[in-house]
This record gives structure tokens, sequence and C-alpha cells, in this order.
């Protein structure tokens, strides 16, 4: 095998175990555990005694809801006495083998929303506003679940509007939390608007964090956590990104009318607990690069950069490390942000991130250096790979190939490159989405 051949290996095995670490039955045990029927958080010593409720109500949304409300149902099952019935509702990338009893499933849309999206939302809009003080809430939250679990506030905007608002926000090149933002106040069920709708009932609200650890609140534009954001910080995003004009009119109506001072919603009662972040898909990283014997170095500071910035500024730090550890991993967590052309190609962030590295690195084409992008839930934007992987020789294997690198850049059109070259990362859906990770090895 040769050098760039193992540097290929050594980066692909680095992803792939920290996704096997990550995995969500695993996380679930570490933060949660019962005593009897009573539940017990990782980060709170007051148990729940859920043997007290008449019934058990689980809202679960996003690309990992399917093994969150696995998982979550077989503790149950174990734990409360079977008097308690159990009804929800999960939304999510794929239907189960098995459907739970009780619960309604619904494959959303991602990245846009769909009927289904819509139709989630309004069952479970239904079942909590029956829900009482006998009723205790599980709410289920991953990334992913701000399009597959959606409903306009306004009833006039339509599934065909709403899949353009979605569009227009995902290619503007706003950061997650910027876009997610302007969602809140879009959304009947965002912006803590999902739990106020049983403000009698009991609530704990189980997390996997597809965003900054600093911004829990925003994942999947925040349904049941207080939103503290206020609508002219959502005006200020609209503007600067020129988004109205992007928007179809009857959304763009609705911002126009929405008033600057207008008042939040009431904060829920809903407890919280972070089963995962993209710190523990960087850790899990991080532990398995030193068991291959290199040398680990964590730089999360580009995190909402923009793809072309990140690229030279992590390369740039990369080569600067060599200097004193030749074999070297640099680690880094987060998302890119990328601004996407009128008729973008197929691929994502990570694919366009990797061959815009592929074109810094070509400037060495001795180095032996190998650059992976890709995103923990095993999709990257429109293309069914996870993310790729660059090297020195990149770009000059797909022109041998008979590919122009440039083109496909300027188109986003990164994967049919990757696939071509063999450098796709291809893993399926993998139920989870803590965000991206890029390793760089040398």
């Amino acid at each position: 095998m040769s050098s760039l051949d193992q540097l290929h290996a050594d980066a692909r095995a680095i992803f792939t175990h920290a996704l096997r670490e990550c995995a969500v039955p695993a996380a679930f045990d570490r933060h949660i555990r019962f005593e009897g029927a009573s539940l017990l958080r990782q980060s709170s010593p007051t148990p729940i005694p859920l043997d007290r409720y008449q019934e058990i109500l689980v809202i679960a949304l996003g690309k990992a809801a399917l093994p969150m409300t696995e998982i979550l149902l077989s503790r149950l099952a174990e734990h409360l006495p079977a008097r308690i019935p159990i009804s929800g509702v999960c939304s999510a990338p794929q239907l189960p083998t098995v459907p739970a009893p009780g619960i309604q499933y619904f494959t959303g849309g991602h990245p846009l929303p769909n009927a289904d999206s819509f139709e989630a939302a309004r069952e479970a809009l239904r079942l909590l506003r029956k829900a009482g003080p006998d009723t205790f809430v599980f709410f289920l939250i991953s990334g992913g679940g701000s399009a597959m679990f959606e409903l306009p506030l306004d009833p006039a905007i339509s599934l065909e509007d709403t899949i353009a608002f979605h569009c227009a926000l995902v290619g503007s090149g706003a950061t997650i939390t910027e876009i997610n933002t302007i969602r809140k106040y879009f959304s009947a069920v965002k912006g803590g608007k999902l739990a106020y709708a049983a403000p009698h009932s009991d609530q704990l609200s189980l997390l996997i964090s597809d965003v900054p650890p600093q911004d829990v609140a925003s994942i999947a534009s925040s349904p049941t956590l207080p939103d503290h954001s206020t609508p002219a910080q959502c005006r200020e995003i609209l503007d600067r990104f020129h988004l109205l004009e992007k928007f179809p009119p009857a959304v763009r109506q609705y911002f126009a009318e929405l008033h600057p001072d207008a008042p939040s919603v009431p904060a829920g009662s809903t407890q919280f607990e972070v089963l995962l972040s993209n710190n523990d898909l960087v850790a899990a990283a991080r532990d398995h690069a030193i068991s291959l014997g290199y040398h680990v170095v964590i730089d999360n500071t580009c995190d909402d950069r923009d793809y072309r910035d990140a690229s030279a500024y992590l390369l740039r730090r990369f080569h600067e490390l060599r200097r004193e550890s030749p074999r070297l991993c640099l680690l880094s967590g987060g998302e890119v942000t990328v601004k996407l052309g009128p008729t973008p190609g197929r691929g994502g962030r990570s694919q366009q991130f990797a061959l815009v590295a592929a074109f810094q690195l070509a400037q060495n084409p001795d180095a032996r250096v190998a650059v992976l992008s890709a995103g923990s839930d095993g999709i990257d934007g429109n293309s069914p790979a996870a993310g790729a992987i660059a090297d020195p020789t990149t770009l000059a294997r797909a022109r041998a190939a008979g590919i122009d690198p440039e083109a496909a850049l300027a188109r986003f059109d990164s994967y049919p490159l990757f696939v071509a070259l063999g450098d796709t990362i291809l893993t399926g859906p993998t139920g989870n989405n803590l965000r991206d990770l890029r390793i760089l090895v040398a």
C-alpha cells in the first residue's frame, strides 16, 4: 500500500470509528438511567417518578428520531408498569422495520420539508393540546428536525411555498443559527411553540445536537426550549442576506407583516438533557487517531466559516503544525457554509470543502497529505455520500478521467468527480446527526 493509500485508509478509519462510538443507544444509557420506575438524568440529581403519571407521550423528530424512539421505548418497557399507555409521533428519515404500538410514524423530508413533515407536526400538536397534568411528555429532538417536522404559523402558506422558503434559506450562505432564527418566526412548532402546546404537562427534552455547543436552543429550530431571539434579529438576518426577494409571495408577505416588537412565545416547562454533540464525535476521532500513532490537534475555530476560507485556514494551520509533528492529524468539527448558485449540481458542503482543498494541495504534488470532510448523518447535500477525501493527486486524476475540476467546483457538482475517483465517503444514513468532521492527516 502506498503512503497516500495508507493516509486515505487511516482517515476513513478515524471517521468510521467516531461514528461507531457515537451510537445513540450507548449515549442514551450514559445519560439516562432508571431506579425502578424513576428516571434519572446525568445532569440532575432529581429523579422523575414516571409511575405517577397516567400516560406517556413521545414526540420524536429529526435524523436520529427512530433510534432515539426505539431505545426510549425499550427502556420504558423494562421499567414502567404495563398499565401506563405510551403513544406519540415519530418523524424520521425512514420507517421502522417493526413499528411500535401507539406510535404514528412519518417520513419527514430533508433538506426540504414534505407532506409528512406537515402531517407529523399537525398530529403532534393535536396530541399535545389534549395532554394534561397526568401526562408526561418526552421530546426526542435531533438535527434535521427543522425540515422533517414543520408547519407554517400562517395557514395560508402552502407546502410548496414552505419548500421554496426552506430552499432559499439552505442556499443563502447564512449560518445554521441564523437560518434557524428565521425558521422560528415562520413555524407553528419552532421557537418553543411545541412545548407550549402542552403547558400543563411535565416534559423532558432529550437532544442530539447538530448546532454549535453554545447554541443548544437552535437544535431543530428549538421546538421545546425557550427562544431568546427577537423579531428585530430575524429582520436583520433577512435584510443582510437579501432573503425576502427570494421567498415566494405568501412567505414574503408574512415576514413583511412581522412586527419588530412582537412578543415571544411564553416559555414551556421542559427540562432537557444533551445526549450527544459534535464534541463527542471529535473526541472519538481523536482517541482513534492517537491509537494509530498520530499526534492530534483539534481546531474547531472555522465553524460556520465559508468553505473556501475554512479550507485555506485549516491547511495553513496544518502545514505550520507539521514542522514540529510530521505524523500529524488535525481534526476540525462543526459546519462550513456555502452559498449556492442558481443551478447547483450534486454534492454538499463537505465534498465542496474537499474539492477546494484539492486545489490547494495540488500546489505541492509530492506532499503526502490527505483531507477528509464528511457529515455524521451520512448524507452530504443532495448526494448519497457523506463526504469525500482529497489529496495532492486529486485534480490530476480527475483530469485524466476527463473531468474538469474547475467546472465541478464552480457548479457545486463535486459528487460526480469524487465518485469517478473512488474517493467518496459512503456510509448510508447513520440515524444520527452531530454536524461534520474534517480530518487532515500526514
